[in-house]
């Protein structure tokens, strides 16, 4: 198993945008991985490919853990306009999807305690989001 994350975590890092696309989905489910943690955020935050930002985000919102949706709210904080739209439509992706997710929502809640504000403020904008998938 831990090759699997060695080999996605390599990938996080490759030129290639669909590499890194590949090592967003496949890290997604080791978000309480602190090394799986550091480059799932450094992907959520992609600057070369936006792709990579919202199939990542799609990901982690679709493994819906709390450790998952707290890596998506530290990237909102930190995202601009651009990068946090496209967190917001991978978001948007895995809750509309066939498959359906885990309750996003009642992991924004628990995130809404976070000793970190950052995590806090960009769970609280989760949270907005899966309002309005909801309507």
């Amino acid at each position: 198993m831990m090759s699997g994350l060695q080999a996605a975590l390599a990938e996080a890092s490759s030129p290639s945008w669909t590499q890194r696309v590949r090592s967003g989905r496949d890290l997604a489910s080791f978000a309480e991985v602190p090394e799986a943690a550091e480059a799932l955020v450094k992907l959520l935050l992609d600057v070369e490919d936006t792709a990579v930002t919202r199939q990542t985000a799609e990901a982690l919102a679709r493994v819906g853990t709390v450790a998952a949706i707290r890596l998506i709210a530290l990237a909102v904080a930190e995202a601009d306009d651009s990068q946090a739209n496209w967190l917001q439509t991978g978001v948007h992706d895995a809750l509309v999807g066939p498959d359906g997710v885990p309750d996003v929502a009642a992991a924004c809640e628990k995130l809404a305690r976070d000793p970190e504000e950052a995590v806090r403020r960009g769970a609280s904008d989760i949270s907005a989001w899966t309002d309005d998938t909801r309507r």
